[in-house]
């Protein structure tokens, strides 16, 4: 077996998607792209949100988009493979190696936001404080942010 460090994961994963800089992810979000917000509450609670973005954590990704998921499982949002789908997290690492692995469940316009919500913050692009979360909800299955 061939082993892999996480630079070369991350150097294979980033060849094959066609990233988006921030100011292009909101003009995408604005043409009908979903952006999808993979950070975790606690780094919601801290930073804000991007409005319109769909809160799905990373640790759930992959159950809440695959097609072949249980149905109670997925994300409703998500309408099919054709849909433009933008990650981003908090610096743009691990929506990169998550954009690859949508794109292997045949999600061809899969990928992620370059510098993820800090480049997105940093260049004054809209941010809204994160909506409460009610301790009852199922991470990844709600609506986008208001």
């Amino acid at each position: 077996m061939n082993r892999k460090t996480i630079d070369g994961l991350l150097q294979e994963a980033r060849a094959r998607l066609e990233r988006v800089e921030p100011e292009d992810a909101l003009a995408a979000q604005r043409s009908g792209a979903l952006l999808i917000d993979t950070r975790s509450n606690d780094e919601r609670a801290r930073a804000g949100v991007i409005p319109g973005a769909l809160h799905i954590p990373r640790s759930v990704l992959e159950w809440r988009l695959c097609p072949e998921s249980d149905q109670d499982y997925r994300n409703p949002n998500v309408r099919g493979f054709d849909q433009w789908i933008i990650l981003f997290c908090e610096g743009g690492y691990s929506t990169s190696l998550a954009a690859a692995t949508l794109q292997e469940f045949g999600f061809r316009r899969a990928t992620d936001m370059c510098g993820g919500f800090t480049a997105w913050k940093r260049l004054g692009l809209p941010v809204h404080p994160a909506p409460d979360v009610a301790e009852e909800s199922v991470p990844g299955m709600g609506s986008p942010d208001p």
